[in-house]
Order: C-alpha cells, then sequence, then structure tokens
C-alpha cells in the first residue's frame, strides 16, 4: 500500500522547457538498476550537475527558492524512449504531479503506475501558472484527485483534468495493481468456484 492521493495542496518546481524527454529525466547510464532505489538523485543528472558532478546553479532544482510536490513543465513532456526509470526518478525526488500540456503516452502510463498524477492542461492555464510561479516562487496550486481539478491559488482559476477510472481508485486507496488484485482476491475465488461448477 502506498500513500493515498486525495487532494494535494503544495508550491511548484517550474520547468517551461518543451519536449522533455526520457532520457534527459534520467540518463541512460543510470538504467542498470532493477530497484527503484536513488532514482530521484539522479533525477534530470545533466542538467542538474556538470561533469565533474559539480551542481549547476542556474538549473531549477538546485534553486532553493522553488520547492514543491509539483513539477509544472512544458509541453510534450516524457517523450522518447519507453523506460519506466523516469517515473522512478520523479517519483523519487519527492514530486506527486507532474503539470503540462501534453505527456507522452508511455510516460503517462508509467507515472500514473508510479504514484505519481500526470494532469494535462490547457496551453493558456499552463502558461498563467508559470506566470504565477515566475511572480511568486510561493505560489500554490492544489490537485483535487476526487473532483479531477487543478487550480492555481495565485488566480482562483481551476480546470478539469482527465484521469482513467481505475488508475483514479488505485491513487485514491494507495493501491498499486497487485494490491487492487489482492483487495479483491475473495470475489476473484468466488467466481473460480462458479466457473468451474
Amino acid at each position: 500500500m502506498k500513500e493515498k492521493f486525495n487532494i494535494l495542496t503544495s508550491t511548484c518546481v517550474p520547468l517551461p522547457l518543451e519536449n522533455v524527454d526520457t532520457d534527459q529525466i534520467i540518463p541512460a547510464r543510470f538504467l542498470k538498476a532493477t530497484t527503484k532505489e536513488g532514482f530521484g538523485d539522479n533525477l534530470f543528472r545533466d542538467w542538474r550537475y556538470d561533469k565533474q558532478g559539480n551542481k549547476i546553479e542556474s538549473f531549477v532544482l538546485n534553486n532553493p527558492t522553488y520547492s514543491g510536490k509539483i513539477l509544472v513543465a512544458g509541453k510534450n513532456f516524457g517523450s522518447g524512449s519507453s523506460r519506466e526509470h523516469a517515473a522512478w526518478a520523479i517519483a523519487g525526488y519527492g514530486f506527486r504531479v507532474v503539470v503540462s500540456s501534453f505527456f507522452a503516452d508511455i510516460f503517462r502510463n508509467n507515472a500514473l503506475n508510479n504514484f505519481v498524477l500526470p494532469v494535462v492542461v490547457s496551453e493558456a492555464f499552463l502558461a498563467e501558472l508559470f506566470d504565477s510561479i515566475d511572480k511568486d516562487p510561493k505560489a500554490e496550486v492544489e490537485v483535487n484527485l476526487p473532483s479531477q481539478t487543478i487550480t492555481n491559488k495565485s488566480t482562483g482559476k481551476s480546470e478539469q483534468f482527465d484521469i482513467n477510472a481505475y488508475k483514479k481508485h488505485c491513487l485514491e486507496n494507495g493501491l498499486d495493481d497487485i494490491d487492487f488484485l489482492l483487495t479483491n482476491k475473495d470475489k476473484i475465488e468466488a467466481w473460480e468456484e462458479e466457473v468451474s461448477k
């Protein structure tokens, strides 16, 4: 069981870049591991650190002005290869939500499987969100999963977002696919008994 997702209110980390692919999210040289531990340390590794391992101060994750559990990214986030490690890195860093105007399908599904909620908003809402964060790094966003709304608390504007009903149920209840099956074990066994008669 994972932490249940209901309503999250948080400050945001802005990444106003388009077409961020999975190799930029987690470079290929870090894909040898088979467990999820430590991936957050290498999120956006080549943007966060130079070749000597020194922090690149200009990169947003190295800027103490910005923090929070919501990553606000430009259009077409998570394109490229299908590596699930990209979602592991986002979750491992501590992000619970990624907001963009478009996600690559495979990344979106990998994110949901790793308890990271990808929220698709209009380009106008995204631009306004970047503007609010730029004006006030402490600006907050509320993501309400039960009502499927995202609200920019600086402007009061909200938008609805879509999510698969099954994945919504899993997020709200802190269930991965195996947990979900285990919670329905009695029903599965009853059905198996019924069909075997």
